[in-house]
């Protein structure tokens, strides 16, 4: 085995803690409601999220592995330097905004850090700006369609559960928030797992001796990408949710608003359909934005001041920040590995 070749599972192994890193962020996502409810306790919820993390590696196809690894950047650019630059920058980006407790999104991380790093060496033609400003479209449009489901299932449950006593519609909620925990942290692993799935195929496919490896079949033209990919980033998600994120998870869980099991049930299934929507459309989009409107959303429908803005705010400036900021570090990083290690 060649040292080259070795240079390249030793990025694969980066990309799985990258993913990994993903879910410790994403785990805060994925049950943050439910912990702030109480329906479950931290540890239960993470080992809960974890699990359908990893189930939803089958039966839920690859279509946002597909935009990372082809909709994105032109393949002909891309070679290892530029995916572990990308990587390097987007795991650092991720590990300071946790240790601020911001649910940034780690997605954009990586899709800035790609941009930047591609944009320095191939220049302006080298990316798919329609794929990219697809990305850049939903980091608006994920948060108003999580905002807006959120909303409108808590006021079609308040119209729901009018006649029923506070207790009784608690009771029924503690129990129906672990279907809509399970359906979210579900949604949570086919979109987010993919990310990194796409990355890993990039990278093979930018090695003409390893192509062969990406793919089920073995034919580099295939679009189904091999199975101990899929299975691997779904695991070092699932790995990464188990540990969990707890600055993260306060801020959502109890820092936006106080949510009752009924408003963490609405919160979470708003999440998850959009999430798979936009999964089944091929579109990477953020998780943490999806569910934070969601929260959001519920919250708006006690009252205008039962949301803590504030924190909205400063959650916006990180959205906000993440894709440019990756996409600097990322170059920083790039431009160090030329000078100190590729010569």
């Amino acid at each position: 085995m060649g040292i080259y070749v070795l240079y390249v599972i030793a990025i694969i192994l980066v990309a799985l803690v990258f993913d990994f890193f993903n879910g410790v962020k994403d785990a805060a996502n994925s049950i943050a409601t439910i912990v702030a409810t109480r329906v479950l306790t931290p540890r239960k919820a993470v080992v809960w999220a974890a699990f359908f993390n990893f189930v939803a590696a089958f039966g839920f196809g690859t279509h946002v592995a597909g935009t990372i690894g082809k909709g994105l950047v032109k393949p002909e650019v891309v070679d290892p330097n530029v995916v572990l630059a990308a990587l390097l920058a987007a795991i650092a980006w991720t590990v300071i905004c946790l240790r601020r407790g911001l649910p940034i999104s780690v997605s954009h991380a990586l899709i800035g850090a790609l941009a930047g790093v591609v944009l320095v060496k191939g220049g302006v033609r080298a990316l798919f700006w329609s794929g990219i400003g697809k990305v850049a479209l939903f980091i608006v449009v994920s948060p108003v369609v999580g905002f807006i489901l959120g909303l409108t299932i808590m006021i079609a449950l308040f119209w729901i559960c009018r006649n029923r006593t506070p207790r009784g519609v608690d009771k029924w909620f503690r129990v129906l928030q672990l279907v809509s925990a399970a359906a979210y942290s579900l949604a949570h692993g086919v979109n987010d797992a993919q990310k990194t799935m796409g990355i890993i195929v990039l990278l093979l496919l930018s090695v003409p001796t390893l192509r062969h490896y990406a793919t089920h079949s073995g034919d580099p033209a295939s679009s189904q990408i091999a199975w101990w990919i899929i299975l691997s980033c779904h695991f070092a998600i699932a790995m990464g949710t188990y540990m969990g994120g707890w600055k993260v998870v306060r801020t959502l869980g109890h820092r936006v608003t106080r949510l009752q099991p009924v408003g963490g049930f609405a919160a979470e299934t708003g999440g998850a359909i959009s999430i798979l929507a936009a999964s089944v459309m091929g579109v990477p989009v953020s998780t943490t934005h999806t569910i934070t409107g969601a929260i959001f959303g519920v919250g708006i429908t006690r009252r205008m001041f039962a949301v803590r803005w504030a924190v909205g705010a400063d959650i916006v400036t990180a959205w906000v920040l993440t894709m440019p900021a990756a996409g600097v570090l990322a170059i920083i990083v790039y431009t160090l590995m030329r000078l100190f290690v590729l010569g």
